[in-house]
């Protein structure tokens, strides 16, 4: 028994360091061709306002390191959008060492649960074909918000890096 409440209690470990790393998913047009464009345009950033240039600064940054170039009129163009929602989380406290469910039966101590709102934030990120409007490219982060703004700015820094790693998609042989 010792070892399967030992394996249970390394799974919820591990399932809540998974919940606390950011999420990126990507997805595109796999007939596009990107090697054709080398110039983008922002369309908008709909976000916080003391977020929305960090978000265009953390993108042009992505963008510019893979070689393309901002334009008045790029060949494509860019648009991010972020938002914010709450994720609850449940903690169960015992008092009195030994107390709570036992294998046995419930003990003596006493259990106390707490519900806690954790805010997530989501980016998406959209490149989409300038003359034709069309949808090329879509980035999604998602993670846990700190309260602390400098952390929030690493973990976005750290998202653009991973959302546009393999940025732009290698052309179908």
């Amino acid at each position: 028994m010792k070892h399967t409440a030992a394996r249970f209690l390394l799974l919820l470990v591990a399932g809540a360091a998974v919940l606390l790393a950011a999420k990126v998913i990507t997805d595109y047009d796999h007939n596009v061709d990107f090697g054709r464009y080398h110039t983008y345009s922002w369309l908008k950033v709909r976000a916080d306002p003391l977020w929305a240039d960090r978000i265009r600064s953390a993108v042009d940054s992505q963008l510019t390191a893979k070689g393309w170039t901002p334009a008045a009129e790029g060949d494509a163009s860019v648009a991010a959008f972020e938002s914010t929602a709450t994720q609850p989380r449940i903690e169960t406290f015992y008092d009195n060492f030994g107390g709570g469910w036992r294998w046995h039966g419930w003990g003596d101590g006493i259990a106390t649960t707490e519900v806690e709102n954790i805010p997530i934030g989501t980016l998406v990120v959209d490149i989409f074909d300038t003359p034709t409007k069309k949808l090329l490219w879509r980035g999604v982060a998602k993670d846990t918000l700190s309260e602390k703004p400098e952390k929030n700015e690493k973990k976005l820094d750290k998202a653009m890096a991973e959302m546009f790693e393999h940025f732009p998609p290698k052309p179908k042989e």
